[in-house]
């Protein structure tokens, strides 16, 4: 990605950064893996809880067995951790993990919280299992003088 292309991506924030094999080098695609993140909500940042569920993550199930997400996490570089319980990813499917507060459903989670997680100028968002492995991770923006 050429610098420009990077300051125009930080700046408009991504729609969907999408997390590839390519994105790894050396790591094969998981058959769960984070397939976006919208780390920056569109408009002003209010911490309005409509602002806060536009910023969200998603993890996608490649395989068509469901998977059983319980006890794994998601977390950001502060150490923001969010816990899914009582969570099955159907084959073949997406859930959308949204900061703000609201109603669980089949293809949307909520962290139920009441601040932003994910930073705008640069992150990591990292899927763990129950056992505490590395599942999947994307990273973006500029962070301690190298670009992710």
């Amino acid at each position: 990605m050429t610098a420009v292309a990077a300051v125009a991506a930080a700046a408009v924030g991504a729609v969907a950064l999408p997390a590839s094999a390519a994105d790894h080098p050396g790591r094969a695609h998981a058959a769960v893996y984070i397939s976006g993140v919208q780390y920056d909500s569109p408009g002003r940042d209010d911490r309005s809880n409509w602002s806060l569920n536009k910023e969200w993550v998603d993890i996608t199930n490649s395989t068509r067995r469901a998977v059983n997400l319980d006890g794994w996490t998601l977390a950001d570089e502060d150490g923001h951790s969010y816990t899914f319980r009582h969570v099955r990813l159907d084959g073949r499917s997406t859930v959308r993990v949204h900061t703000g507060i609201g109603r669980d459903t089949r293809t949307d989670l909520f962290q139920d919280r009441r601040a932003y997680v994910w930073n705008n100028d640069y992150d990591t968002a990292t899927l763990r299992n129950d056992r505490g492995r590395l599942v999947d991770d994307v990273s973006w923006g500029h962070h301690r003088g190298h670009r992710h």
